[in-house]
């Protein structure tokens, strides 16, 4: 019993032994299993933000992909336009390789038939020594292979005599002169196998059927042919003209000036005219009645007519397309106001040494396409510009200190000089000034105008330097000087005047960003000369420190404008200097010697 006992209590002992074994296992198990639960819950919170992050990838990759394809796209749009224009580019080199070919050509033709006499080949016969590629000759006239139309062109485009000339190319070319627009120009020297200038244009206009590109007669080059140009234009060989040149041979003198009247038969053309210049005669008030329409007038230039100011505007308003005036030294017309919704250039200037009613006002009105205006010789007038609108402007000049009165917009110069600028031209870009009346606080003034100002051009009045600056202060600053000027021209510069060298001198310093400054004398100088003109002009001190500085002999220049109507230059004053005869003749001496 006593032993059952003892092994009772052992087995008692033991038991509690394996109980506290297990409950230690038990809260280790526990105690394992709750970090267990707790790397769980972090690997869970793991896998869910590596899935928010796997899913926001996802949706940049699929953004990615989309904004790949679409310049995947555009890339293949872009190739197809660079190849269709590289198509045309390569079809545009061809036509003008076989223009330049025909044109070529062509010359070479006329030239060689040069010695021929001028006259019309009859139909049935062959001119000496043609060559006619029908014949079957060795040589193979690609250009004759051409189409009537572009040979038409090309004949069309030819002087008259060189365009008459080539009926001894060859029998193709034998029709094409009479079936080519007609270009009857009446130069000097136009006259042929005896015939005087007035007989051959009737020749002409009699055997040519029409219709007609160009006519233009000047009667002091055709003796006794002011009483026939009326009949001239009347004739079936000008219908359909485009360009009509009519000037007349006027005396200097207003006592002496005789009235030629534009023959009536010249009203005919207005349907189809695109150029029409008139010198030298009179427009007559019978044109408000004829309420004329030019719908296909682009250019129009008239020089030293007579025309009232209500006949002049009833040609403006039946012209819808106009882009190019020109009024030089005109009568009839005190003050002329021009509005026009197509106008891009107007040159114009008056003779104030001529008696008569001169031209003293010129108002811009209304010219919203207008961008460039050019009074060619300030000094004749008119005394008075005002520029009320023309938001595009962006080329102006001459202009000098002998305009008494400028208006931009609310702004008034008065010989170029403000109370207060009040109106600021952004658009403008190119300048010239004539220096007869400025001075460095004027140019400095009138700068202030145009912010924007990219180029300019100052014509130096031969032997005058500018009048003596008497203030400028550099606190305050140019805006065009700070941040757009480029380039800088300045012609007639006077080296040993003191006026011109100081006004140099104060570009160079102060146009921060210019490029270029091209400088040309009115005289020949030696290099030892130029030398100390760039010390004189601290040329060192530029403000711009890549601006390139050219001086060079050249001769005296008077108006810088070369071309007011051709649109296809950006700058129509930016011709080459006139060239020093003493350096080009020194240039010859030591090209013969070498």
């Amino acid at each position: 019993m006593e032993a059952a006992a003892v092994a009772a209590s052992a087995a008692a002992a033991a038991a509690r032994d394996a109980a506290l074994t297990a409950s230690a296992a038990a809260g280790a198990a526990a105690k394992d299993a709750a970090a267990a639960a707790a790397t769980a819950k972090e690997a869970a919170d793991a896998a869910k933000d590596a899935a928010a992050a796997a899913a926001a990838a996802a949706l940049n990759a699929k953004e990615a992909a989309a904004t790949a394809s679409a310049a995947a796209l555009n890339a293949k749009e872009a190739a197809a336009t660079a190849s269709a224009a590289a198509l045309d580019a390569k079809e545009a080199a061809a036509v003008a390789a076989t223009a330049g070919q025909a044109a070529a050509a062509v010359a070479a033709a006329v030239q060689a038939s040069k010695k021929r006499k001028f006259h019309l080949v009859a139909d049935d016969q062959d001119p000496p020594g043609s060559g006619n590629v029908d014949d079957g000759g060795d040589g193979i006239d690609f250009i004759s292979r051409l189409p009537d139309d572009v040979l038409g062109s090309i004949v069309s485009l030819l002087p008259t005599k060189e365009g008459a000339r080539t009926h001894a190319i060859s029998r193709r070319w034998r029709p094409l002169w009479r079936s080519a627009p007609l270009n009857l120009v009446a130069v000097p020297g136009f006259h042929s196998k005896g015939l005087r200038t007035v007989n051959l244009i009737e020749k002409i206009l009699s055997q040519h059927p029409g219709p007609a590109r160009c006519f233009s007669i000047y009667n002091g080059y055709c003796n006794d042919c002011d009483d026939k140009i009326g009949v001239w234009l009347s004739s079936q060989a000008l219908d359909n003209l485009e360009e009509l040149e009519l000037t007349y041979h006027q005396s200097w003198s207003y006592m002496e000036r005789q009235l030629f009247p534009l023959p009536s038969s010249a009203y005919r053309f207005a349907p189809t005219l695109r150029v029409a210049k008139l010198s030298g005669c009179h427009l007559p008030d019978m044109i408000l009645q004829l309420s004329l329409k030019f719908p296909c007038l682009k250019q129009l230039i008239l020089v030293r007519v007579t025309i009232s100011e209500a006949a002049l505007q009833s040609i403006f308003s039946g012209c819808p397309a106009l882009e190019s005036l020109e009024l030089i030294d005109n009568f009839g017309i005190a003050r002329l106001c021009i509005s026009s919704q197509t106008i891009k250039s107007i040159g114009f200037c008056a003779n104030r040494w001529q008696e008569g009613v001169l031209l003293q006002e010129l108002v811009i009105e209304d010219a919203p396409c207008l961008e460039r205006l050019l009074p060619i010789d300030p000094a004749n007038g008119p005394p008075a510009i005002r520029i009320i609108s023309a938001p595009k402007l962006k080329i102006l000049g001459m202009l000098s200190g002998q305009i008494a009165e400028l208006q931009f917009g609310t702004t008034v110069f008065q010989k170029m000089i403000s109370a207060g600028l009040t109106t600021k031209i952004h658009t403008m870009r190119v300048l010239v000034l004539h220096s007869a009346g400025l001075n460095l606080d004027k140019v400095v003034n009138f700068l202030k105008c145009f912010p924007c100002l990219e180029r300019l051009y100052v014509i130096f009045d031969s032997g005058i330097g500018m009048n003596k600056a008497q203030k400028y202060d550099p606190l305050d600053p140019v805006e065009c000087l700070e941040l757009h000027l480029k380039e800088v021209v300045l012609k007639n510069y006077e080296g040993t005047i003191w006026s011109c060298i100081d006004f140099t001198k104060f570009l160079l310093l102060n146009a921060k960003v210019l490029k270029e400054m091209k400088i040309t004398l009115p005289y020949h100088r030696q290099h030892k000369w130029f030398a100390n003109q760039r010390r004189l002009l601290q040329i060192e001190n530029k403000a711009s420190r890549d601006a390139q500085i050219e001086m060079k002999c050249g001769a005296s220049v008077n108006i810088a404008c070369r071309d007011t109507h051709d649109l296809s230059m950006a700058d129509p004053f930016d011709v080459p200097s006139s060239e020093c005869s003493k350096c080009m003749e020194l240039m010859r001496k030591k090209s013969l010697l070498l």
